[in-house]
């Protein structure tokens, strides 16, 4: 490849238009810098999984993130606020929760549809001048220089190659372009599928999220639109495949058993998928003139609702360290400079181990039916809701507000 000292096509190319690749697009372009969304599968394709009926929690960082994009009003309408979340064990006495009021907030945080959020952030990418959406194309090769990197993106109409100052693998926890790059991840199954859908309560859910575990694995339970719940059954393997091929009321049968009636009887379950679980970590969060985000860097357990907001924290910290590269260099930045990755990777990398310990322990400790440590647990609940300070504390990690925030996840606008 000869770079020569030409200017490359884009300041950064960032490889994944899904929520978390659309929303760093979005997150960069008031620093009028020239970027370009690779994305393999069209929005509207039903292979399309970023934008589907699935429902993601955005915890608070994330709400604050999206108000400084000037996207919230939006999304907002479309969402539904989670005003208190139940924890409890199946058969057992202890039991936690959390509540925004006692949190001095107005809401945890807010349940939104993929599919919804997806056309908020599409349509606004779309009307920026400053990012160009190239979908649907695959990037297939990646060789970094000593000035920019170059990618080819395979088209319909055949290659296509493309130079860029920087590279972003946002294209999940099977990312290609995360091995393109040379950079490795592990990879270990839970031997677990999540069963998902939506189904209809007799108690409102009135604003309130359940996680409840029982020895087969967590059912939980958020508020949607139009007064439903959408559900998240843990299950194994072959008991989720089961489930997939119930009829409707054997499944709402099966599902209210391991649930319980707190509230009331469900009925009207809507359709139903499923997918296999895994904890993913990279064993490195950049390379030559790349850098890895959301799931490609981290896959965790969806058992605390993670999993989108940690990668949107991410997203806020590439764009602090680009906006501070920016405010010292000027005209003169290089987005691909070996500090503002060496930067990145160490703001990141505690949060990364913190929510990889966080997720992975509670999986492993009610997963675990051993008496003494079915006593523990019971008791750490109690603790959880009797000892001062722990639900503050607790709830200010959930809600993505502990440590050290990116301006955007304090709801500062980089520009």
């Amino acid at each position: 490849m000869s770079e020569n000292k030409k200017q490359p096509d884009y300041d950064i190319v960032i490889a994944g238009g899904g929520m978390i690749g659309t929303s760093l697009g979005l997150a960069l372009a008031p620093l009028n810098l020239k970027i370009a969304v690779v994305e393999a599968v069209a929005r509207s394709s039903e292979e399309q999984p970023s934008f589907d009926d699935r429902s993601t929690a955005l915890s608070r960082s994330s709400q604050r993130m999206f108000e400084a994009m000037g996207l919230w009003p939006d999304i907002v309408t479309a969402s539904t606020p989670i005003k208190s979340i139940h924890v409890s064990d199946k058969g057992h006495f202890g039991f936690a929760h959390i509540d925004a009021a006692e949190q001095k907030v107005e809401a945890l945080g807010y349940v939104v549809i993929n599919r919804v959020l997806g056309k908020v952030l599409q349509d606004s990418l779309a009307a920026l001048d400053n990012v160009q959406m190239i979908c649907p194309g695959k990037i297939v090769a990646v060789t970094p220089g000593d000035d920019f990197a170059e990618v080819t993106v395979e088209k319909a109409s055949g290659p296509r190659n493309l130079t860029c100052r920087l590279l972003v693998a946002a294209d999940g926890a099977n990312s290609a372009v995360r091995d393109m790059v040379g950079i490795g991840a592990k990879q270990v199954s839970y031997d677990q599928w999540a069963v998902i859908g939506n189904l209809l309560t007799e108690k409102a859910m009135a604003y309130r999220a359940f996680e409840r575990f029982t020895e087969a694995g967590p059912v939980a339970l958020l508020p949607v639109a139009d007064g439903r719940a959408a559900f998240v059954w843990i299950q194994p393997p072959d008991a989720a495949r089961a489930a997939l091929s119930l009829d409707d009321d054997e499944f709402v049968k099966q599902i209210q058993d391991a649930f319980g009636f707190r509230l009331g009887r469900f009925s009207r379950v809507g359709k139903r998928a499923a997918y296999p679980l895994s904890l993913s970590k990279a064993n490195s969060l950049i390379s030559r003139r790349s850098v890895i985000v959301g799931n490609a860097a981290h896959g965790l357990h969806p058992v605390a609702a993670q999993g989108f907001n940690l990668g949107m924290r991410d997203v806020a910290a590439l764009c602090d360290c680009i906006a501070d590269a920016r405010a010292e260099s000027g005209a003169a930045l290089d987005c691909g400079d070996a500090t503002i990755l060496e930067n990145y990777a160490e703001w990141r990398a505690p949060d990364h181990r913190k929510l990889v310990r966080f997720t992975d322990g509670i999986v492993r400790l009610f997963g675990d039916s051993r008496a003494p440590v079915r006593i523990l647990r019971n008791l750490g609940m109690l603790g959880f809701d009797l000892v001062p300070g722990v639900r503050k504390t607790f709830a200010r990690h959930t809600m993505g507000l502990a440590g050290r925030l990116p301006r955007l996840a304090r709801g500062v606008p980089l520009e």
